[in-house]
């Protein structure tokens, strides 16, 4: 009767049901936080090249920064700023544009595949990327 009421692994059997949970919890908001932070730079990203696309210089009218060094503030910031835990940050940058005067749209978009390192080796199924994008829309000086 005594070997029935032993319950010296109880605890510990409690303990592991309730870790397990907490753990997930916990790496899901670090990843998510991630996720996140690298959105806002994303965002960030397609700000800095559409502000960099539309200043017009008075002084030579011809002069606009070229599609390419658009591209390459966007990408620079990304490469600057994203977490991506050593992974590659290649970023797709798109431009497109009204034209080329005064009061024409100029518009950054920036997308960037997020790929989980966590999550997707504790929930079985879980989707191991996400596509965070961005775009930004000015007028042309």
């Amino acid at each position: 009767m005594k070997k029935l009421r032993d319950e010296t692994g109880a605890s510990l059997i409690e303990f592991v049901i309730v870790l397990i949970p907490l753990l997930v919890l916990l790496f899901a908001s670090i990843e998510f936080g991630v996720a996140g932070y690298n959105k806002a730079m994303i965002t960030n990203a397609s700000r800095e090249g559409a502000r960099a696309g539309i200043v017009f210089d008075a002084s030579q009218p011809s002069d606009r920064i070229s599609d390419a060094d658009i591209i390459q503030i966007a990408r620079d910031y990304c490469e600057d700023n994203l977490i991506t835990f050593g992974a590659a940050a290649t970023p797709v940058i798109t431009i497109t544009r009204a034209g080329n005067d005064p009061g024409d749209d100029l518009t950054i978009s920036v997308t960037y595949n997020y790929g989980f390192l966590i999550l997707q080796n504790l929930i079985p199924g879980f989707n191991s990327t996400i596509n965070l994008g961005a775009e930004s829309v000015m007028r042309m000086e």
